[in-house]
């Protein structure tokens, strides 16, 4: 049986939290350090960090999204799930950004716990970190604005 968004919130692995929108700036710094770092892992062949720090940027962005709308999560898919409720659903943000961190997600997962990581792996997480990233930062300015 998998997951819901409803179970998330009922066993409060997603929560309001009362700091958060003072902690979305933070998460973007934490976003863009760890996609800078992941490009560096890659061209130096460090294929397994290269993916686990190319993931963690787009954890970092999706947390900066979570926090703005004042909640925080307890666990990975939990937070999957919460962009998908509070952004795809709400049409702000395009269902393939959150396929790709769900995927890149499961390449973590794969690199750290399995050893089984790979240069087009990782290439793909990068490449959705960026990709993520750039779309965060215009959902959190359009958000901003109004």
């Amino acid at each position: 049986m998998m997951i819901s968004f409803k179970d998330c919130l009922e066993k409060k692995r997603i929560f309001r939290f009362e700091p958060a929108k003072q902690l979305v700036d933070i998460e973007i710094k934490d976003a863009e350090n760890d996609l800078h770092s992941a490009q560096e892992e890659l061209s130096g062949s460090g294929f397994k960090w290269a993916t686990i720090k190319g993931y963690y940027s787009m954890f970092h962005s999706a947390r900066a999204l979570l926090y703005f709308r004042g909640y925080r999560e307890k666990g990975h898919y939990c937070l999957y799930l919460a962009l998908k409720e509070f952004f795809v659903q709400e049409k702000k943000l395009d269902p393939k950004l959150a396929e790709d961190f769900n995927n890149s997600m499961i390449l973590r997962e794969d690199a750290d716990y399995r050893r089984k990581f790979s240069q087009e792996g990782a290439q793909a997480v990068i490449e959705s970190a960026k990709i993520f990233l750039k779309a965060t930062k215009e959902v959190l300015s359009k958000e901003k604005e109004k």
